[in-house]
């Protein structure tokens, strides 16, 4: 598999570290890095994080602004300028610095969340929350999905 899926909640150690799931491990090897990239997410009280892919995204969403332009200039600082490379050492383990934890109010666990070709670090009870809400927009487009298919089907006349 080459993409992160599922959840997983770990603690922190006594000195910050916490153990990268060893699925998304398999994954960031196969995408050829051994860092993980690591930034505030811009949409939401969270961490994004991932490999090379995560940073080829971050490229191509800011090539898609003209060169000295205000919009490239602020999305590039936004992203690259507070992406952390972090290490994984042998055990599969990574420090989350203090900025990224302020930004995610991570204390002593975190929630790994698999999106595909990233994942985010969400502290537990935040994700909670936002998989609660998360859960009832999807049931409100699928209700409306099917309100609207409904009506294209029973056409009369």
């Amino acid at each position: 598999m080459d993409r992160f899926v599922s959840t997983y909640t770990m603690r922190l150690d006594a000195k910050g570290r916490v153990s990268i799931p060893a699925p998304y491990r398999t994954v960031l090897g196969k995408d050829g890095t051994d860092l993980l990239h690591c930034h505030p997410s811009l949409a939401e009280p969270a961490l994004d994080a991932g490999g090379n892919r995560l940073m080829a995204e971050i490229e191509a969403l800011i090539a898609r602004y003209p060169p000295y332009s205000e919009a490239r200039e602020e999305l590039a600082a936004a992203l690259y300028g507070t992406t952390e490379m972090l290490r994984i050492d042998p055990e599969g383990r990574a420090v989350l610095t203090d900025s990224l934890k302020a930004h995610a109010a991570i204390a002593d666990q975190v929630t790994f969340v698999g999106l595909g070709h990233k994942f985010r670090i969400w502290e537990p009870e935040r994700f909670r929350a936002h998989l609660a809400e998360a859960r009832e927009k999807v049931r409100k487009l699928r209700r409306d999905l099917g309100a609207g298919q409904e009506n294209e089907g029973s056409t009369t006349g």
